[in-house]
């Protein structure tokens, strides 16, 4: 008998086409990890890890693991993450996973309000009509007095309200399968951890809301196996969907994307080697034009001083010429360094001074810096292109 879930019923319920592809076909779909998926699953293993070693009595500080979840991301992240808010980057998430951690870590610290009984919990349980059902629990515990604890980390950037746990199908499952497991058991509490707010929601449920859910459960998963056809169901998530390019409702739309795609200019062998002379042609154009206005600049500044004027008209504009004064450094390295000295020992340095670029750039990619400084910069990729003569032969 197959084996259901909260996201495999979540599927159908979606989209029956969707379901098709995904649980029968075993269609993979075409959809990169996105960044926030990637920061959550990082989380959660930070946070399996504190739980795991507590249960060996070995409590990890707060900076050791910090570091864990550091070397995790710098592990397993790749350029093909995909961060979908162009005014956010990778390092505002990493950032943001590790607040989260931190802030749970001095919410919970010394970690025995509870007694963990498992951590990243699977099982399965059978249902009243024989249905397996899949059990997957971030965080199982109890306390002394009969209270179960199914927990779960969200790291969602949105706040989960009352009524949202209330109605959460998830882990009200759970609640069926603890209540099987463990005849000792009061009541078993639903907490939601988020982490983005550092809050706790609580949802409970009657035997009652039990009986009724399971029952809305199997008319779902009976549905399933009885389903003739899977249509598609047209909503905003096909959007986010992985699937979109196998669904008829979007196939023939991106059959005419890629059409449009492939009209687009297409680059022949020697279009590099007309681009290259091109782009000499105009930055040796631009030399010229640097080195003319220059030029002109200098001929109208004595044009002026000739006639006396200041201002000089064309036939559409004219050119102001004003003197001002202009600062200039001693040209002996002796004096400079005198200057600088002088700066300094007057309390002007502070004020007067500039990053150098340059250097910070320079020392920035040979991580010559304290790992606190490199922690504040950011390395990115960049692309620059230089000219250079060929050489005889080349070809």
């Amino acid at each position: 008998m197959a084996t259901y879930s909260h996201s495999k019923i979540s599927a159908f319920e979606q989209c029956p086409y969707k379901y098709k592809l995904h649980y029968i076909d075993k269609e993979k779909p075409e959809i990169p990890e996105t960044i926030e998926l990637f920061m959550g699953k990082r989380v959660h293993e930070t946070l399996e890890k504190l739980y795991t070693d507590k249960k060996f009595k070995k409590l990890v500080s707060k900076a050791t693991l910090l570091k864990f979840y550091n070397d995790i991301w710098e592990k397993e992240y790749s350029d093909d993450i995909l961060v979908v808010k162009e005014e956010l980057t990778a390092e505002n998430y990493r950032k943001m996973g590790k607040k989260f951690i931190e802030d749970y870590y001095d919410n919970y610290k010394p970690f025995d309000q509870l007694t963990i009984l498992g951590i990243e919990t699977e099982d399965r349980m059978t249902l009243s009509d024989g249905s397996q059902w899949h059990v997957r629990i971030d965080k199982f515990a109890c306390d002394d007095k009969g209270n179960y604890y199914v927990m779960d980390y969200k790291t969602n950037a949105g706040m989960k309200d009352q009524d949202e746990a209330d109605e959460d199908r998830q882990l009200a499952m759970y609640s069926i399968w603890v209540k099987d497991k463990f005849k000792d058991v009061k009541s078993v509490k639903l907490v939601w951890h988020m982490l983005a707010f550092n809050k706790e929601v609580v949802s409970e449920r009657t035997d009652e809301q039990l009986e009724k859910l399971q029952e809305d459960v199997i008319s779902v998963i009976k549905k399933i196996e009885y389903a003739k056809e899977f249509p598609t169901n047209v909503t905003k998530l096909c959007d986010y969907c992985g699937f979109k390019n196998k669904c008829p409702s979007f196939k023939h739309q991106l059959e005419l994307e890629i059409k449009a795609e492939e009209s687009v200019k297409k680059f022949k062998e020697d279009d590099g080697l007309k681009l290259v002379d091109e782009f000499s042609e105009v930055k040796n154009k631009l030399k010229e034009f640097e080195d003319k206005q220059d030029a002109l600049k200098a001929d109208l500044i004595e044009f002026a001083r000739q006639k006396g004027v200041n201002v000089v008209y064309g036939s559409n504009q004219k050119a102001s010429i004003k003197e001002f004064d202009k600062l200039v450094f001693p040209e002996n390295e002796e004096d400079y360094h005198k200057l600088i000295e002088l700066l300094k020992s007057r309390g002007h340095w502070e004020e007067c001074s500039m990053i150098c670029y340059p250097r910070i750039q320079g020392k920035a990619v040979r991580k010559e810096f304290h790992p606190d400084i490199m922690e504040k910069l950011r390395l990115e990729k960049d692309k620059r292109i230089s000219l250079s003569r060929r050489r005889d032969g080349e070809e």
